[in-house]
């Protein structure tokens, strides 16, 4: 298990235990999914692009669609000891960064990404216990798995300490 700093690339997902920080930055309209173990002091974030896989990307890592990722962070963090029961998730991203581009009915592939990822959470029974979602402004995220602190800086704002 990796200590110390441990990037998380866009689509991709990591877990992590205790002394490590995973990062992951230019969280846009992407959406940063954060699960944690308190019990365990193990972690896990995804850097998801899109709600789900369509359009022939089935077989893609699942770290780039929500309904993937959460199975895939689960399923990792599991095999090194956690349990779900033990588990909350944090959410950080979702902004409607090409709105103009991208709108699905009024909604956003922001919202959009941020509504797949409560809903596969919910899926599993994992309870969401803070979020730093939506606006206009790109984020990145700092993981601190000692405590589960999850840093949330953005250029325009305050850091968010979910």
């Amino acid at each position: 298990m990796s200590a110390g700093r441990v990037v998380v690339k866009v689509g991709d997902l990591k877990i992590a235990g205790a002394g490590a920080t995973l990062v992951t930055v230019g969280v846009g309209s992407c959406v940063a999914i954060a699960l944690y173990d308190r019990e365990a002091r193990l972690g896990g974030l995804a850097h998801v692009l899109l709600p789900d896989p369509s359009n022939g990307r089935e077989n893609a890592p699942p770290g780039r669609f929500a309904s993937t990722a959460v199975a895939g962070l689960l399923r990792l963090m599991e095999e090194e000891g956690a349990r779900r029961a033990r588990m909350f998730a944090r959410l950080a991203g979702g902004a409607s960064m090409f709105e103009s581009l991208l709108s699905d009915g009024g909604r956003t592939l922001g919202m959009r990404n941020v509504s797949a990822a409560r809903a596969a959470l919910e899926r599993v029974s994992v309870q969401v216990t803070g979020e730093d979602v939506g606006g206009s402004h790109g984020r990145s995220i700092y993981f601190h798995l000692d405590d589960g602190r999850l840093v949330v800086s953005s250029v325009l704002f305050p850091d968010v300490v979910l």
